[in-house]
């Protein structure tokens, strides 16, 4: 399908820079079950327009501290490397003063920028946040993978610490580019859902980024039970549409796990007769994913990579309502939503939330919607 059946005028003021002041205070337009016009609501008000006993099903990833800002060993030029995912491992040979000798590295592909061009051999130094003391990060930019042309670089610490710990010392909340900003302390708190709980993502599930542990209790008090998966957000959520038919998208792969528990959870929605409920489209995408080609409705326990691109036309097998966030024009999300509620009415509500000065994307407003026909 053609990418510009999903274009809307969007004002750059509508693109929300920060958070609302509490979790539950942004704006909800919701589209009724069955056609009606739009509801103008709160996000406080989801737990009470949910029916009552529906599967509510979360994206439980974690953000990781993914954005890293070093130094070139060798010329002291400024580098910025956003990791994606772990790779594997790899011996290196390291000449630092804290790090000498041969040490095994982990591997991960990654996004990178420097003042001057990359050069694949080259050592980064990185210090922890607000350090002006040695590195305690190292990474070696060893060269772009077959597959995916991302960067491949090797990440090693002091002895006696671990990669992971020096990540979280270092590493930057990684903001959207749409974020015109610097990461503060705030981010590091609200560009993260209050259930995360398996670090691995480099973009928040921002659907998520509203519920509050209030709202899951009075969720409960409903008789809605809480169900989660895990989708390691990464580029392939956010990446850029740069052709004009969406078949023609490359989707990189994204990790996901949906346990038994979860597909026990599915399966006893079905006895009941009561709708599952996603919170967010990473949620969607890791449900759509493990779909059970033998039992419509229900899912798999899986753990897997997904490259599901979701676009109208799409035979939906699972998930029967959606919370999410406003989406960027032209983008696989927009088309998921399109494809989930319907382009003609998602787009008219897109063009209404733009005239009532809605805010945009990952810090913006919601929706609530219901799966067409």
């Amino acid at each position: 399908m053609r990418v510009d059946a999903f274009h809307y005028e969007l004002p750059p003021e509508l693109i929300a820079q920060r958070p609302t002041g509490e979790r539950d205070g942004a704006r909800m337009m919701s589209l009724p079950a069955g056609g009606g016009p739009p509801e103008h609501r709160r996000v406080s008000d989801l737990p009470d327009l949910l029916p009552k006993g529906a599967l509510v099903v979360v994206n439980d990833t974690r953000v990781v501290p993914a954005r890293l800002l070093g130094r070139k060993r060798d010329t002291g030029g400024r580098v910025e490397i956003l990791l994606v995912r772990r790779a594997g491992t790899i011996k290196v040979e390291d000449a630092s003063e804290s790090a000498a000798g041969v040490i095994t590295a982990e591997v991960w592909r990654a996004l990178g920028k420097a003042s001057k061009p990359l050069k694949f051999g080259a050592d980064v130094e990185v210090l922890a946040r607000g350090s002006d003391g040695r590195p305690i990060l190292f990474v070696r930019l060893l060269g772009r993978a077959a597959d995916d042309g991302l960067l491949e670089v090797a990440l090693w610490t002091a002895p006696g610490h671990t990669v992971d710990d020096a990540v979280r010392a270092c590493g930057h909340v990684p903001l959207p580019p749409y974020i015109k900003r610097e990461d503060e302390a705030e981010d590091a708190e609200r560009y993260q859902t209050v259930y995360a709980r398996h670090d691995g993502a480099v973009a928040a599930p921002t659907a998520g980024l509203h519920l509050t542990n209030s709202m899951l209790g009075r969720m409960a008090v409903r008789e809605c039970d809480v169900g989660s998966v895990t989708l390691h957000v990464g580029l392939g959520t956010f990446q850029p549409v740069l052709v004009d038919d969406l078949d023609l998208h490359p989707m990189h792969a994204e990790r996901l796990t949906v346990t038994q528990s979860t597909a026990d959870a599915i399966a006893s929605a079905r006895t009941r007769g009561v709708p599952v409920f996603a919170v967010g489209t990473t949620t969607v995408r890791a449900l759509e994913s493990a779909a059970d080609p033998d039992r419509p409705g229900h899912v798999r326990a899986t753990t897997e990579e997904t490259r599901l691109l979701i676009q109208p036309g799409h035979p939906w097998r699972v998930v029967d309502g959606l919370f999410t966030n406003f989406h960027l024009p032209r983008s696989t999300l927009l088309a998921l939503v399109c494809a989930f509620a319907g382009t003609e009415r998602v787009l008219e509500a897109y063009r209404l939330a733009v005239r009532d000065r809605y805010r945009f994307f990952s810090y913006g407003d919601a929706m609530l919607l219901w799966r067409r026909g």
